[in-house]
């Protein structure tokens, strides 16, 4: 799987890469984009993705830090408008389980490579 970042280091392993198992309840499973829009909408949805946390080894994300989001809440951001762009490549392809490939594809970093 391709790596989604290591600046800053994401993955609910902190491998960079969005791997799963059975103990990531949230599904860390979409490599997304982040945008102010989508920082803004995780915030009011109760999930502040901006503010460092040091304690827990957490700067904060700006807007362009890539990030592997928990799948429903991708999926929510999409209800909704508000959904980041995505690298398919390093998106786990168990995210197939909870959104359409289609919709994963629209909003692909690079569509033309779909």
């Amino acid at each position: 799987m391709k790596s989604c970042s290591h600046q800053p280091l994401t993955g609910f392993y902190r491998d960079g890469c969005c791997n799963t198992g059975g103990d990531d309840i949230g599904l860390h499973t979409v490599c997304a984009v982040m945008t102010e829009d989508f920082l803004a909408f995780s915030y009011s949805r109760g999930n502040d993705l901006s503010t460092p946390r040091p304690e827990y080894g957490f700067a904060g994300l700006q807007p362009g830090d890539h990030w592997c989001l928990c799948v429903e809440r991708w999926k929510e951001a999409l209800d909704a408008g508000m959904a980041p762009k995505v690298d398919l490549e390093a998106s786990h392809i168990v995210s197939l389980e909870f959104v359409d490939l289609d919709d994963l594809k629209r909003y692909a970093l690079n569509p033309q490579d779909v």
